[in-house]
């Protein structure tokens, strides 16, 4: 793999791309990998929001230290314009630890299991949830066993399908997101959920669940991969009718504001015509959030240093977003939009970046076919970065926080793609830390993203 991307990248930066068909197009996309590769300060600037700002869940501290920081690094990268857009947030908070723990009259300990509450559940208040567990693979098996789960707490132990690649996450996560309400509609005081990760350890993997308001809101938390396999055995053996006790103190409180973070560059031709940079600030309150989505941000941010310390003068206003309470509402990314929507302002491309500091592969665009073809002619300047895999999703596909700006507003999308074979690893996890992040990795994504934004502005779509 090192060989594989390396060596022609020396060669680029030696040479330029063969077959260029404007020579000053090679000198300038060679700048820019020059610029980042050798001064990059996405890594500096990572640091500082993992170690300095850590978690940043809406409407925390954190999330108000992260948007200070958040306009200092915009101005600091060359933006001529930064402001906070205001928007109201979800406040949920988690409270105390959590507590899952057998409990029963015959032993005075008894296995416990490390556990964190799903974001947006309530909580069972000090005096917990004792109930028996019935195990479930899948929203089937628990159709199927319906009449068994009044009472009870719904384990849904679904593993991740490791053999789905890309799309393991998507099967998975219903459970996640949509497991509380499918088991309260048959009685379940609770439910335990599998993490959402192909990692096999003892970190829970937190996330947003969704309630039918329809339905009795109950408790709901994630459990460790280790964790899931332990509790299947013992509710299988030696504790096949033991009750469990879950404890959880999170609650949601009234909203209250947040903002997006924006800077841009002026575009010196056509400065009405607007190209979105971005990924979204807030992160899970279990790590640092590092790859979801420190990096994103980051790499946004050096989109527009780079262009500005090569002294690239843009012919489109380019605007760098740093987007609110993507993780538990898209608030920001409504917001955005929305604003936008309302100033009649012409959004001509968005690009988001949401997966991870892992090395870039190419795009998802989600754009019209035409768009999509004249982005193909471009395929040959990312081959030299192992990233000229682009995926075309007509009408979408490019992220969630500028999702509603192509449904506004028909904007062309790409949705940065990178390997994504350790992400979920650490997603939502306590383990999304600084030091899981790789620089060369993170800066060349970097480089890939300020390469499309260059030949978007310069040529158009």
């Amino acid at each position: 793999m090192f060989r594989r991307i390396v060596s022609p990248l020396l060669f680029f930066i030696v040479t330029g791309f063969p077959g260029f068909a404007q020579p000053d197009d090679s000198a300038m996309i060679r700048k820019i990998a020059d610029e980042v590769l050798l001064n990059g300060k996405g890594m500096n600037d990572l640091y500082t929001l993992c170690k300095s700002v850590g978690h940043r869940l809406s409407g925390s501290a954190g999330m108000y230290k992260a948007e200070a920081w958040g306009v200092k690094t915009l101005k600091e990268a060359g933006a001529e314009n930064t402001w906070l857009q205001q928007c109201m947030v979800p406040h949920w908070v988690r409270g105390q630890k959590e507590f899952a723990g057998f409990r029963t009259q015959q032993r005075s300990t008894d296995p416990v299991f490390d556990v964190v509450a799903l974001g947006n559940a309530v909580g069972t208040g000090d005096k917990g949830v004792l109930a028996n567990v019935i195990e479930v693979k899948n929203f089937e098996e628990l159709e199927k066993r319906k009449d068994e789960v009044k009472g009870k707490i719904v384990f849904y132990n679904y593993p991740f399908n490791k053999t789905l690649l890309r799309g393991a996450y998507g099967d998975a996560v219903k459970y996640r997101s949509n497991g509380a309400s499918a088991a309260a509609k048959y009685g379940a005081v609770a439910v335990i959920v599998r993490s959402v990760t192909g990692a096999m350890d003892d970190h829970p993997h937190t996330g947003a669940l969704r309630y039918n308001d329809t339905l009795p809101k109950i408790p709901a938390v994630a459990i460790s991969t280790k964790g899931a396999e332990k509790l299947s055995a013992l509710i299988k053996g030696a504790y096949k009718n033991e009750n469990l006790f879950i404890r959880t103190n999170c609650m949601m409180l009234p909203d209250t504001i947040g903002h997006n973070v924006i800077g841009e560059i002026r575009g010196s031709e056509f400065p009405d015509e607007i190209i979105t940079i971005g990924g979204h600030l807030d992160s899970w309150d279990q790590g640092e959030g590092a790859h979801d989505d420190g990096t994103g941000i980051v790499q946004s941010i050096e989109v527009l240093r780079v262009l500005r310390t090569i002294g690239y003068k843009p012919k489109r206003t380019i605007r760098i977003v740093l987007f609110a309470n993507e993780e538990n509402g898209l608030r920001g990314g409504n917001k955005y939009a929305g604003e936008a929507k309302l100033k009649n302002e012409k959004h001509v491309m968005a690009m988001e970046s949401d997966g991870g500091g892992e090395y870039p592969r190419g795009f998802s665009c989600g754009m019209t076919r035409a768009q999509f073809e004249k982005v193909q002619g471009w395929l040959k300047y990312f081959e030299p970065f192992d990233a000229a895999k682009f995926s075309f999703h007509e009408g979408g596909g490019g992220g969630a926080d500028i999702g509603p700006l192509q449904t506004m507003f028909k904007t062309a999308q790409f949705g940065l793609n990178t390997t994504g074979q350790r992400y979920f690893d650490v997603h939502h996890a306590a383990s999304d830390v600084f030091e899981k992040v790789h620089a060369q990795e993170l800066n060349l994504g970097s480089v890939v993203m300020a390469t499309m934004v260059y030949l978007v502005d310069k040529y158009g779509l």
